[in-house]
Order: C-alpha cells, then sequence, then structure tokens
C-alpha cells in the first residue's frame, strides 16, 4: 500500500509539471529587466491629470473585449483536458482508498461510459481518415504488429518470467492484446506528435481488435482459462465499431449537430476515462494492493518497454521524431478500461480481471511519463 500510494503520489507531481506554463511570469520580467508597464510610464513622465485621464482612456479602449460564457468554458476545458493524466491519479487514489465510493458504477454504466468514449472519437472522424489510412500504411501497420504481436508476447513473458498464477497470468495476455486506448491521443498532443495519426493508427487497432484479441487469447490463453471469443467479439462490436460508426454517421448526415456537441466531447472523455479508471481499479482494491510487486512490476515493465520499443524501432527503421513519439506512446497506452470489461464479462475467474485493473493505473501513468519528457524535448523542424 505503502510502494503504491507513494507511486502514484510521484506520478501526481511528475504530471502536474508537464503543465505548468513555459517562460517567465511577466511581474519577474518586468523585476528582472527593471521595465515598467508603458501607460505607467507616460503619466509619470508628462504629469497632470487630463493627460493621464486621457492615456488612461487610451488603455481601456486598447482593451481586448471580454470573453463570452461559451470562451471561457472552452478555456476551462481545455485546461481540464491538458490535466488528464492529474485526473487519473486522483481518481485512483480515492478508489484505492475508498472503493465503496463507485459502488453506483455499475457494469451498464461502465459500457455505457466506454461506448461514450468511442462515439466521442467516431464523432471525429469521416471516410477520407479512411483513406489517409492508406496512404499511411507503413507506419499504421508497423504500429498495428507491435500492437498486436510484440506486446502480446511481452506480455506473455513478463507474465511468465514473475511466475504468475494462470488467472492473472491470462489477464496480463488480455491487456497486451487490446487495442489502443483513448488517452494516446491527448498524451501524443502533450508530447509534441502527431495527433492525426495517432487517431488513425487507434482507429486502426480499435477496429483489429474485433478479430484479434479473441483469435489471440485463444491461441495464447485457450488451455490456460476458458476463453469465450465469440463473446469478446460481440463485445467488441457493441462497444467499440458500433458507437464509431454512429460517431461517423452523425458527423456525415448531422455536421450541425456534431459541430454544436463537439466542444463537450473532450470533457465528457476526460470525465469517462476518469470513472473508468476509478471504477475498475475499486472493484478489485484490495487485490490491487495485496497483489504487491509481484504483478505490479511487470504491468508497469509492459507498458514502459512497449513504449522504449514502440519508440527506438521505428527510430532505427528511418521514421521521423514525431513519428516515432506517436508510435511510442500508441504501444505503450493500452485501451485498459476496454480489457478489464472483457475480462469481466467473459473470463471466468474474478482474479483474471486484476491485471487489466492494474494496467489501467500504470497505462495512464507511461503515458504522462512520457508525454512530460518530449514535451520538454525540441522537435527539429525537418523531423
Amino acid at each position: 500500500m505503502k510502494i503504491f500510494s507513494t507511486s502514484l503520489l510521484l506520478a501526481l507531481v511528475a504530471s502536474t509539471s508537464a503543465f505548468a506554463p513555459a517562460g517567465k511570469p511577466f511581474l519577474s520580467a518586468q523585476m528582472q529587466t527593471g521595465a515598467m508597464p508603458q501607460a505607467s510610464m507616460v503619466a509619470v513622465s508628462r504629469g497632470g491629470a487630463s493627460k493621464s485621464s486621457l492615456n488612461m482612456a487610451d488603455a481601456a479602449a486598447a482593451e481586448p473585449p471580454k470573453k463570452t460564457l461559451f470562451e471561457k468554458y472552452t478555456a476551462a476545458a481545455d485546461l481540464a483536458t491538458n490535466l488528464f493524466p492529474v485526473w487519473t491519479v486522483l481518481f485512483t487514489a480515492i478508489a484505492l482508498k475508498k472503493p465503496t465510493s463507485f459502488d453506483w458504477f455499475t457494469t451498464d454504466y461502465f459500457t455505457g461510459a466506454l461506448a461514450a468514449l468511442m462515439l466521442s472519437m467516431g464523432i471525429t472522424l469521416t471516410p477520407d481518415d479512411f483513406v489517409a489510412v492508406a496512404k499511411e500504411p507503413k507506419s499504421v501497420g508497423v504500429q498495428f504488429t507491435l500492437c498486436y504481436v510484440m506486446m502480446p508476447l511481452l506480455a506473455l513473458g513478463l507474465g511468465k518470467l514473475f511466475k504468475l498464477d494462470p488467472a492473472l497470468l491470462a489477464g496480463m495476455v488480455l491487456v497486451g492484446s487490446i487495442n489502443g486506448g483513448q488517452a494516446s491521443n491527448l498524451c501524443t498532443y502533450i508530447a509534441k506528435g502527431n495527433v492525426a495519426m495517432s487517431v488513425l493508427m487507434t482507429t486502426a487497432t480499435t477496429i483489429g481488435a474485433i478479430f484479434m484479441t479473441p483469435t489471440i487469447c485463444k491461441l495464447l490463453l485457450g488451455s490456460v482459462v476458458p476463453v469465450n471469443a465469440v463473446g469478446i467479439a460481440m463485445s467488441t462490436i457493441q462497444v467499440v465499431l458500433a458507437p464509431i460508426a454512429v460517431g461517423m454517421t452523425m458527423n456525415k448526415f448531422l455536421p450541425n449537430i456534431v459541430k454544436a456537441i463537439l466542444p463537450f466531447a473532450p470533457v465528457v472523455g476526460v470525465v469517462s476515462t476518469c470513472l473508468l479508471v476509478a471504477s475498475a481499479v475499486a472493484q478489485v482494491a484490495q487485490p490491487i494492493l495485496s497483489a504487491g510487486l509481484s504483478l505490479q512490476i511487470p504491468v508497469l515493465l509492459l507498458h514502459l518497454i512497449g513504449g522504449l520499443v514502440g519508440y527506438w524501432l521505428p527510430k532505427v527503421g528511418g521514421f521521423g521524431e514525431i513519428t516515432s513519439r506517436t508510435m511510442a506512446i500508441e504501444t505503450s497506452m493500452k485501451s485498459s478500461a476496454f480489457g478489464f470489461l472483457l475480462a469481466k464479462l467473459h473470463f471466468g475467474d474474478y482474479a483474471a480481471r486484476v491485471p487489466s485493473a492494474v494496467s489501467v493505473v500504470w497505462m495512464a501513468l507511461t503515458g504522462a511519463t512520457l508525454a512530460v519528457i518530449w514535451r520538454g524535448i525540441p522537435v527539429k523542424e525537418d523531423e
């Protein structure tokens, strides 16, 4: 408990620092340069009440117009969205401290929140986006391979290395076999990656999950624990493909409605994600805390090694810095909440869902850490 709580606290500090504004505060710059506001200097040099009043009137006239309520909301929403890793840590801490706080968030709500995330992505997509995927087959193909070949095998290897019992091993492999998570798009933005490419890669692995996730689970876990491959495929279609299709349809035929609700989509996404994380953690809070390092370390290494390999392999293969960052975050950040839902619905052993719950935490924190590091490293224009 102490080790896990300390890790969350350090992650919270790191995540917060990622969003600190760059540059020196205005007042500090003035103090260091000895500069004074121009209006004050004019008033002192010229003197006289009339001239000072005139200058004040001119300054008032030059003031920018006040922001509308919607503009204020947009600014607040942007800030709240950019602080997503911080909210994740806070919700996780609450779920671990008082799991009963999320008893109301039942399976139906969980499924609905996950579908809402997919819908929020769907309303930003058009058929042209899939045409764009076809124009970037190499990068998308490499990341797809990393997601569904390297990560499942890495999960299996780490599980066996740390001698996890069959149910935990099954849950570990499931984490490695699911699609990329929606939070990867936000972390890609923070890391100065290619957000459009991130969305396309997430879309590709999400659609691929319909057949890749049940196939991989059946191949790697069929002899370990019972796996309902058909059930996983059906859940993937209902929770992933259907909301995306609905969102794209709305974007095509109801553009005015989509334009009206689009500014609210990021907030809905952040709230949904935090509730998904907290709910997953709360339902297995005690197993997470009692699992100890024997489970925490392999899950953390899965996301960390996945991110590092997802970065260096493309770099060695000739991809640019921006693309490599994007692929690293996409590979590292899995849709752990979706994995938790699949384990809950289709894996018979209760313990099989624990790795996904642990992954929800470490996936978000690993992605945030990578984003923090890369945010401070400039990208050359030719990359």
